[in-house]
């Protein structure tokens, strides 16, 4: 499992909770002791209408974090960011991971990622934070999803970028409806064709509120019941705030022996 803790003050769930650095650095402990595998730092917020943070405001809120966070856990650090200045000082500051909203358009990324031999999650998103919900229209959403992140893993592999170094992301809640995200949920098998690990992120996020029919309504039972989802058309790496409760639902899961039938 991949834990979330956001360096913002604007993140849809949780920003400003951990701006300040020890704060920060105090969650992070905390999901590592949970269980998180992967701890995914982010310093801007890619909520649905967010305003693009500059490379310098997002150094400001990470590096306080970053440096004495990967000397207090043995956990490895991903940051999530799609600028390449970031992603540097990160990898230099001990970050093993880029994790990128954008799919690594940007070859300077791409660049970056194989001279330092960082780990890379690229995800689909159609459109910015900015537009991205603004009636996003597929013609077949799994099929453009899968294409776009075939399209980034061989521009990764062009690159020099090594395949076991490569995630994909299909995006849950970047640039979809409700209905496209259940579809990329149902169908998300599909996306072990591509030869990488597949990484979701659908912790809290606006579409389950929307389909129990209230938005103000706590989301971890959603965010569990689609993880578990998730866990059966064998994902490997389920990205959430809340890592505790979602790894004991995946592990109460397996041993009913249901998973992996």
């Amino acid at each position: 499992m991949m834990g979330i803790v956001n360096v913002t003050p604007d993140s849809f769930s949780d920003g400003g909770r951990f701006l300040e650095p020890q704060a920060a650095i105090d969650h992070a402990l905390r999901l590592a002791e949970e269980g998180a595998d992967l701890l995914d730092l982010g310093a801007e917020s890619t909520r649905p209408g967010a305003e693009p943070v500059e490379a310098d405001e997002q150094l400001r809120r990470l590096l306080p974090v970053l440096g004495p966070l990967c000397e207090q856990t043995a956990v490895p650090v991903s940051v999530d960011t799609s600028h390449p200045v970031v992603a540097r000082a990160a990898v230099e500051a001990g970050a093993g991971v880029i994790n990128d909203v954008t799919g690594f358009q940007d070859p300077a990324l791409i660049t970056l990622a194989a001279k330092t031999r960082a780990g890379v999650v690229a995800m689909h998103m159609r459109g910015t934070p900015r537009t991205m919900q603004k009636d996003p229209v597929y013609h077949d959403v799994v099929q453009e999803v899968f294409d776009y992140l075939l399209s980034a893993r061989d521009r990764l592999l062009a690159g020099g970028v090594e395949l076991e170094r490569i995630a994909l992301d299909p995006g849950i809640g970047f640039g979809k409806t409700t209905e496209h995200n259940l579809a990329l949920i149902r169908e998300a098998s599909r996306f072990h064709a591509l030869g990488c690990p597949v990484v979701v992120g659908h912790s809290r996020k606006g579409f389950l509120g929307r389909i129990w029919g209230n938005m103000d309504a706590d989301r971890l039972p959603g965010t569990i019941a689609v993880a578990l989802a998730l866990a059966f058309g064998g994902v490997e790496v389920l990205r959430v705030h809340d890592v505790a409760a979602v790894r004991q639902a995946l592990v109460l899961f397996e041993a009913t022996g249901c998973l992996g039938r």
